[in-house]
Protein backbone atom coordinates (compact mmCIF):
# COMPACT_ATOMS: atom_id res chain seq x y z
CA UNK A 1 0.00 0.00 0.00
CA UNK A 2 2.50 2.58 1.24
CA UNK A 3 4.72 1.37 -2.13
CA UNK A 4 2.20 2.54 -4.51
CA UNK A 5 1.43 5.73 -2.56
CA UNK A 6 5.26 6.51 -3.25
CA UNK A 7 4.83 5.63 -6.72
CA UNK A 8 1.69 7.73 -7.39
CA UNK A 9 3.72 11.04 -5.78
CA UNK A 10 6.96 10.04 -7.81
CA UNK A 11 4.79 10.42 -10.78
CA UNK A 12 3.06 13.10 -9.83
CA UNK A 13 6.38 15.12 -9.61
CA UNK A 14 7.16 13.87 -12.94
CA UNK A 15 3.85 15.18 -14.63
CA UNK A 16 4.16 18.30 -12.79
CA UNK A 17 7.88 19.06 -13.92
CA UNK A 18 7.30 18.02 -17.49
CA UNK A 19 4.44 20.50 -17.66
CA UNK A 20 6.07 22.91 -16.34
CA UNK A 21 8.36 22.75 -18.90
CA UNK A 22 5.76 22.48 -21.61
CA UNK A 23 4.68 25.55 -20.49
CA UNK A 24 8.14 27.44 -19.99
CA UNK A 25 8.91 26.04 -23.77
CA UNK A 26 5.22 27.13 -25.00
CA UNK A 27 5.48 30.71 -22.97
CA UNK A 28 9.48 31.32 -24.88
CA UNK A 29 7.84 30.37 -28.62
CA UNK A 30 4.96 32.91 -27.80
CA UNK A 31 7.73 35.70 -26.91
CA UNK A 32 10.15 34.82 -29.91
CA UNK A 33 6.71 35.09 -32.07
CA UNK A 34 6.15 38.75 -30.69
CA UNK A 35 9.22 39.52 -31.26
CA UNK A 36 9.11 38.49 -34.93
CA UNK A 37 5.77 39.94 -35.78
CA UNK A 38 5.15 43.45 -33.58
CA UNK A 39 3.18 44.78 -35.61
CA UNK A 40 0.41 41.64 -36.12
CA UNK A 41 0.94 40.86 -32.38
CA UNK A 42 -0.28 44.66 -31.05
CA UNK A 43 -3.16 43.95 -33.25
CA UNK A 44 -3.82 40.42 -31.93
CA UNK A 45 -3.66 41.89 -27.86
CA UNK A 46 -5.58 45.09 -28.80
CA UNK A 47 -8.42 42.81 -30.43
CA UNK A 48 -8.37 40.24 -27.71
CA UNK A 49 -8.59 42.95 -25.44
CA UNK A 50 -11.70 44.72 -27.14
CA UNK A 51 -13.27 40.96 -27.23
CA UNK A 52 -12.84 40.32 -23.22
CA UNK A 53 -14.19 43.92 -22.91
CA UNK A 54 -17.49 43.02 -25.09
CA UNK A 55 -17.54 39.44 -23.01
CA UNK A 56 -18.01 41.76 -19.96
CA UNK A 57 -20.58 43.65 -21.35
CA UNK A 58 -22.59 40.28 -22.34
CA UNK A 59 -22.08 39.23 -18.63
CA UNK A 60 -24.19 42.08 -17.57
CA UNK A 61 -26.93 40.75 -19.76
CA UNK A 62 -26.34 37.03 -19.37
CA UNK A 63 -25.33 36.50 -16.01
CA UNK A 64 -25.59 37.78 -12.56
CA UNK A 65 -21.98 38.94 -11.75
CA UNK A 66 -21.80 41.44 -9.10
CA UNK A 67 -21.54 45.12 -10.31
CA UNK A 68 -18.10 45.99 -8.40
CA UNK A 69 -16.80 43.20 -10.28
CA UNK A 70 -17.72 44.02 -13.69
CA UNK A 71 -17.06 47.95 -13.64
CA UNK A 72 -13.40 46.73 -12.31
CA UNK A 73 -13.06 44.54 -15.39
CA UNK A 74 -14.17 46.91 -17.77
CA UNK A 75 -11.56 49.75 -16.15
CA UNK A 76 -8.69 47.31 -16.74
CA UNK A 77 -9.77 46.45 -20.04
CA UNK A 78 -9.50 50.53 -20.56
CA UNK A 79 -6.31 50.90 -18.71
CA UNK A 80 -4.84 47.92 -21.17
CA UNK A 81 -6.05 49.64 -24.29
CA UNK A 82 -4.32 52.89 -22.96
CA UNK A 83 -0.97 50.84 -22.25
CA UNK A 84 -1.19 49.38 -25.80
CA UNK A 85 -1.32 52.87 -27.60
CA UNK A 86 2.71 52.90 -27.65
CA UNK A 87 3.09 48.83 -28.08
CA UNK A 88 5.78 47.55 -28.47
CA UNK A 89 7.15 49.99 -26.02
CA UNK A 90 5.37 48.62 -22.23
CA UNK A 91 6.41 50.77 -19.78
CA UNK A 92 6.03 49.52 -16.64
CA UNK A 93 6.30 52.75 -14.54
CA UNK A 94 3.58 54.43 -16.57
CA UNK A 95 0.56 55.26 -14.39
CA UNK A 96 -1.72 53.42 -16.77
CA UNK A 97 0.61 49.72 -16.17
CA UNK A 98 0.62 50.94 -12.46
CA UNK A 99 -3.25 51.01 -12.50
CA UNK A 100 -4.18 48.20 -14.51
CA UNK A 101 -1.62 46.27 -12.20
CA UNK A 102 -3.83 47.41 -9.53
CA UNK A 103 -7.39 46.55 -10.98
CA UNK A 104 -6.11 43.35 -11.45
CA UNK A 105 -5.65 42.47 -7.65
CA UNK A 106 -8.87 44.11 -7.62
CA UNK A 107 -10.60 42.08 -9.79
CA UNK A 108 -9.48 38.78 -8.19
CA UNK A 109 -10.32 39.84 -5.42
CA UNK A 110 -13.86 40.45 -6.25
CA UNK A 111 -14.10 37.35 -8.18
CA UNK A 112 -12.61 35.46 -5.37
CA UNK A 113 -15.33 36.55 -3.35
CA UNK A 114 -17.86 36.05 -5.60
CA UNK A 115 -17.38 32.32 -6.93
CA UNK A 116 -16.50 31.05 -3.03
CA UNK A 117 -20.07 32.65 -2.22
CA UNK A 118 -22.02 31.50 -4.92
CA UNK A 119 -22.27 27.83 -6.85
CA UNK A 120 -20.67 27.44 -10.35
CA UNK A 121 -18.73 24.76 -11.64
CA UNK A 122 -14.52 24.46 -11.77
CA UNK A 123 -14.68 24.41 -15.34
CA UNK A 124 -16.72 27.76 -15.43
CA UNK A 125 -14.71 29.56 -12.34
CA UNK A 126 -11.51 28.63 -14.37
CA UNK A 127 -13.21 29.74 -17.96
CA UNK A 128 -14.51 33.02 -16.42
CA UNK A 129 -10.53 33.79 -14.97
CA UNK A 130 -8.32 32.73 -18.11
CA UNK A 131 -10.67 34.77 -20.77
CA UNK A 132 -11.96 37.60 -18.65
CA UNK A 133 -8.62 37.85 -16.39
CA UNK A 134 -5.56 35.74 -17.24
CA UNK A 135 -5.73 36.41 -21.21
CA UNK A 136 -5.03 40.36 -22.11
CA UNK A 137 -2.32 40.55 -18.55
CA UNK A 138 -0.49 37.19 -20.01
CA UNK A 139 -0.28 38.94 -23.71
CA UNK A 140 1.27 41.92 -22.38
CA UNK A 141 3.70 39.76 -20.16
CA UNK A 142 4.87 38.08 -22.99
CA UNK A 143 5.18 40.72 -24.93
CA UNK A 144 7.50 43.05 -22.36
CA UNK A 145 10.45 42.11 -24.54
CA UNK A 146 9.24 42.68 -28.16
CA UNK A 147 10.73 46.43 -27.73
CA UNK A 148 14.37 45.21 -27.56
CA UNK A 149 14.48 44.60 -31.50
CA UNK A 150 12.08 47.05 -32.53
CA UNK A 151 14.67 49.20 -35.19
CA UNK A 152 13.97 53.16 -33.92
CA UNK A 153 11.67 55.13 -35.65
CA UNK A 154 10.62 57.93 -33.09
CA UNK A 155 11.54 59.12 -29.52
CA UNK A 156 8.88 58.71 -26.77
CA UNK A 157 8.24 62.04 -25.09
CA UNK A 158 10.02 60.25 -21.73
CA UNK A 159 12.81 59.85 -23.54
CA UNK A 160 13.37 63.16 -24.58
CA UNK A 161 16.94 64.97 -23.84
CA UNK A 162 17.77 68.42 -25.50
CA UNK A 163 21.32 66.56 -27.40
CA UNK A 164 19.67 62.83 -28.02
CA UNK A 165 18.63 61.83 -31.67
CA UNK A 166 16.11 58.67 -32.48
CA UNK A 167 19.66 56.25 -32.47
CA UNK A 168 21.24 57.41 -29.56
CA UNK A 169 18.26 57.37 -27.70
CA UNK A 170 18.10 53.80 -28.91
CA UNK A 171 21.71 52.15 -28.10
CA UNK A 172 21.08 54.16 -24.38
CA UNK A 173 17.90 51.97 -23.55
CA UNK A 174 19.50 49.16 -25.86
CA UNK A 175 21.21 48.43 -22.68
CA UNK A 176 17.96 48.25 -20.51
CA UNK A 177 16.53 44.62 -20.87
CA UNK A 178 13.60 42.90 -19.13
CA UNK A 179 10.52 40.70 -19.77
CA UNK A 180 10.04 36.96 -20.25
CA UNK A 181 12.21 36.46 -23.15
CA UNK A 182 15.36 38.19 -21.27
CA UNK A 183 14.72 35.81 -18.54
CA UNK A 184 14.06 32.66 -19.95
CA UNK A 185 17.51 33.12 -22.10
CA UNK A 186 19.13 33.80 -19.49
CA UNK A 187 17.84 30.94 -17.33
CA UNK A 188 18.84 28.62 -20.05
CA UNK A 189 22.48 30.08 -20.37
CA UNK A 190 22.77 29.17 -16.17
CA UNK A 191 20.94 25.96 -16.14
CA UNK A 192 21.03 23.67 -19.36
CA UNK A 193 24.88 22.50 -20.31
CA UNK A 194 26.28 24.39 -22.96
CA UNK A 195 27.79 22.53 -26.10
CA UNK A 196 30.97 23.23 -27.14
CA UNK A 197 31.87 22.42 -30.63
CA UNK A 198 35.08 20.32 -31.27
CA UNK A 199 37.89 22.19 -33.84
CA UNK A 200 39.35 19.22 -35.81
Amino acid sequence: MWFMYAISWAGFLVQLTVITLSIAAGLFYLAELVEEFTVISGKIIRYINYCTALLMVCHIFFEELPTSLLVSCLLSNLMYHLVLQTFPFIQLSSPWFILSFGLLIVEHYLAFSHFTDHQYTFSEVLGFFTINLWLVPLALFVSLSASDNVLPTSITPERIDNDSDIVTSYFQRKGKKYGLLYFLKSAQDSILPQRVKKAF
